[in-house]
């Protein structure tokens, strides 16, 4: 699929690397968000916080999910209809906030606490995952290789 942009990853060299791309898009669609108010915080050698300022928001009011190494979330307040404002200056308001995630980044938890919204995150070390691939002949048979015994005097007498 062209786009018609260059991107960092139009080398023949970078197999793959699509969903880092469209990974790159969703960032840069996302970065004018500006509501609710957040920090990111190292907690430790591993651990991260992530803390959204959402007063007037309760615990149903607020979702929290992650898919595709994309964390998302989402806040939506209702209106009480059956009050009546002479003034309103507090606005029952709606927003959805995403975080990408890198891979090894994990959600512990999410608590609720003073109007403060707090998502755990971990980074989990994977295992290596290093694999000797084997090597087959071109019709795709499974032959091992003869090694030819040859000695050093078989070669000088055929130079002869």
């Amino acid at each position: 699929m062209s786009t018609g942009r260059l991107t960092l990853f139009d080398s023949p060299l970078f197999l793959g690397f699509d969903e880092i791309e469209k990974t790159f898009d969703r960032l840069r669609k996302s970065g004018g968000e500006g509501y609710p108010p957040y920090n990111i915080e190292q907690i430790g050698n591993a651990g991260l916080r992530i803390t959204l300022a959402v007063a007037g928001f309760t615990m149903d009011d607020l979702d929290v999910e992650i898919e595709s190494n994309q964390l998302t979330i989402r806040g939506k307040q209702t209106d009480d209809e059956e009050r009546v404002y002479l003034h309103r200056g507090i606005a029952a308001r709606q927003f959805q906030r995403s975080f990408v995630l890198a891979d090894g980044i994990e959600v512990r938890g999410a608590s609720l606490n003073n109007g403060l919204l707090h998502v755990e995150l971990e980074r989990v070390i994977p295992e290596s995952k290093a694999r000797k691939i084997e090597i087959t002949d071109a019709e795709g048979g499974n032959k091992t290789p003869q090694a030819i015994d040859v000695e050093a005097s078989d070669i000088e007498e055929k130079n002869d």
